[in-house]
């Protein structure tokens, strides 16, 4: 196994384990300190939380884990990570048209990078703001009650910093 947690991972998890008296409990954890190390969760990384929180928990259930929630990058994103809610909430609020307008200011499908690397788009499903709708997630931050006018003003702004 190549992949090993950064320093400041090591760090982290070594302060995880005594907050966790089960060791499933830390799977969630781990994988998110693999995502801020790798930018996603790959099989090499899932191999190696699975060997380094040990038994009972095995690889299949980590990869269980991270397979489940879309929270967790499979494959590598964009700088901006770009997730708009297609849920039934969102969609009857216009989701569809703001991912629509999303990817063609971009140039590319839902499911995609840009080829700079700058921007990936992905639909998913329920971000948890359904009286907010269309809701979109970029990286961390939650923008609510998107207009195409609105998504295309932020997607301005965060060219602006790159």
């Amino acid at each position: 196994m190549a992949y090993q947690f950064s320093q400041d991972s090591e760090k982290r998890f070594q302060r995880l384990i005594p907050q966790f008296p089960s060791k499933r409990s830390l799977i969630l954890p781990c994988l998110f300190l693999l995502q801020a190390d790798k930018g996603f969760v790959d099989q090499e990384g899932m191999e190696y939380i699975a060997s380094r929180i040990g038994e009972p928990v095995s690889l299949a259930h980590v990869h269980g884990v991270a397979t489940f929630y879309t929270m967790y990058n499979k494959k590598p994103v964009g700088k901006f990570h770009i997730q708009i809610c297609g849920n039934i909430s969102c969609y009857l609020s216009g989701s569809d048209s703001i991912t629509e307008h999303v990817c063609s200011k971009l140039g590319i499908e839902a499911g995609e990078t840009t080829g700079d690397k700058k921007f990936t788009v992905d639909e998913v499903q329920c971000l948890g703001a359904c009286g907010f709708g269309p809701v979109a997630q970029i990286n961390d931050k939650y923008y609510e009650n998107l207009t195409p006018e609105k998504i295309e003003a932020i997607i301005s702004e965060l060219e602006k910093q790159v």
